[in-house]
């Protein structure tokens, strides 16, 4: 490991601390794991590949949400039962995910990121957030808790994020969570969804191990920083301020899709 990190020399070791630390921060601050951070600033700053930049996500991943689950669990911020239904799911879709991860295009997976932020940002003006409100789990939100973490298995394994993003507004619109509990228990069932997702991706041969663990090792620092803050700031402004975020970094990674894309019909002519 300390033989990796110094064959990549002192700035590419900064960047993978710099990205760490941020995505550790929004991590506790927004209940995800970081990866809607870690993939394009992985990608535009550190010169990775869509694929390798997702794979190496979902690694530094585990660590974050660790950290992050303590942070709540502390202050019973956690709803355990719905975290392992939605664990359940999600363990499996990560298998199918890392399997697309390895057999679409760069182009094509760049353009799913994409779209996937937009979704994102287009959710959060939905969700109205509560410090009241909790989770009641009878059969059929039982059912969709594990249908949910499907879902959220196949993104994780598919574009290298914890899920959190798709979980935390789920659980708050569709399932009457609290923001806070929403975040506490998306942090719970990211664990073993990107400890699948990351055996996957090891297989396929998309994960870099050494930047993974720079990248998680660093997050785990401001982790609970941000949950910290997620606690005394509005639910409402944290919103307004991630989708902030969130249009700087699709407007980025768009431009690089249409660039990638105008380069590849110059190579065809």
């Amino acid at each position: 490991m300390i033989d990796a990190l110094r064959a990549r020399g002192p700035r590419a070791i900064l960047t993978f601390v710099g990205i760490g630390l941020l995505a550790g921060f929004l991590s506790g601050l927004f209940g995800v794991g970081g990866g809607t951070v870690i993939v394009p600033v992985l990608v535009m700053l550190a010169g990775f590949t869509q694929r390798l930049a997702a794979g190496t996500s979902s690694a530094a991943i585990i660590p974050v949400a660790a950290v992050g689950v303590i942070s709540y669990a502390v202050h019973g911020d956690v709803d355990w039962t719905a975290a392992l239904l939605i664990a359940a799911g999600a363990v499996v879709g990560a298998q199918f995910g890392t399997m697309l991860l390895h057999r679409l295009s760069e182009p094509l997976l760049r353009w799913i990121f994409v779209g996937f932020l937009i979704v994102v940002m287009a959710s959060l003006f939905f969700v109205i957030p509560s410090r009241d409100a909790e989770i009641h789990i009878d059969l059929l939100s039982g059912i969709g808790l594990v249908v949910l973490g499907l879902v959220t298995g196949v993104a994780s394994g598919l574009i290298g994020v914890g899920g959190g993003i798709i979980v935390v507004p789920v659980l708050i619109l569709l399932f009457g969570a609290s923001d806070l509990v929403a975040k506490g228990t998306s942090l719970l069932m990211m664990i073993p969804t990107t400890i699948s997702g990351t055996l996957g991706n090891i297989r396929h041969k998309n994960v870099d191990l050494t930047a993974g663990i720079t990248v998680g090792a660093a997050a785990c620092i401001t982790t609970p920083l941000g949950a910290l803050v997620a606690g005394a700031v509005d639910p409402l402004v944290a919103n307004v301020l991630f989708v902030v975020f969130l249009a700087a970094l699709t407007v980025q990674m768009t431009q690089r899709a249409l660039r990638a894309s105008r380069d590849r019909r110059r190579g065809r002519d």
